[in-house]
């Protein structure tokens, strides 16, 4: 019980010293992208009511390549977590270009990261946390989300992560 009234107290309290998201990316001098157009017959992000879904993004360079391979035969873990870790910039320039200010992200509510990885590979939410992350970074409690992590055969384009997520936005 005593565990559980501790991490309630440290999530109150990032909450109410959640930093200005735009300020923070500039802090860790991360620049977004300019969003790239859906690979099929799809939209980057639906809003419903003040819920922003976004689809599977990858993880785009700033020279519009993508980081590709398989984790545990092309690439390694620590280069999985940077995929993750470009899917989530990725990932926030297209939630930028729908909102227009990532100050008004609410909540990170539900994160589905998908790991292009060999099959015995089974360290897929250590991939994920590239991700999971740079969202707590730049949201801290509002950044904690809801997450799944699983392992496929393959990923279109051979890209390491595909990841998608759902956001609660302010009321506009």
């Amino acid at each position: 019980m005593k565990t559980y009234l501790l991490l309630a107290l440290l999530l109150v309290t990032f909450t109410c010293f959640a930093q200005d998201a735009e300020k923070k990316l500039k802090d860790l001098k991360i620049e977004l992208l300019k969003p790239t157009p859906p690979i099929g017959t799809y939209v980057k992000a639906v809003r419903v009511g003040n819920l922003i879904f976004l689809s599977g993004h990858g993880p785009s360079k700033p020279d519009g390549s993508m980081m590709t391979g398989k984790i545990g035969k092309d690439a390694t873990l620590e280069q999985g977590y940077m995929a993750a870790r470009q899917t989530a910039i990725s990932i926030l320039s297209t939630l930028k270009a729908e909102i227009g200010d990532l100050n008004k992200v609410k909540r990170i509510v539900k994160v589905t990261g998908m790991v292009n990885c060999t099959e015995d590979f089974v360290d897929q939410p250590k991939v994920m946390n590239g991700f999971s992350d740079l969202m707590v970074s730049l949201y801290v409690g509002k950044g904690l989300h809801a997450r799944t992590s699983i392992g496929v055969n393959a990923l279109p384009g051979n890209m390491m992560v595909e990841v998608e997520m759902i956001v609660e936005v302010t009321e506009e």
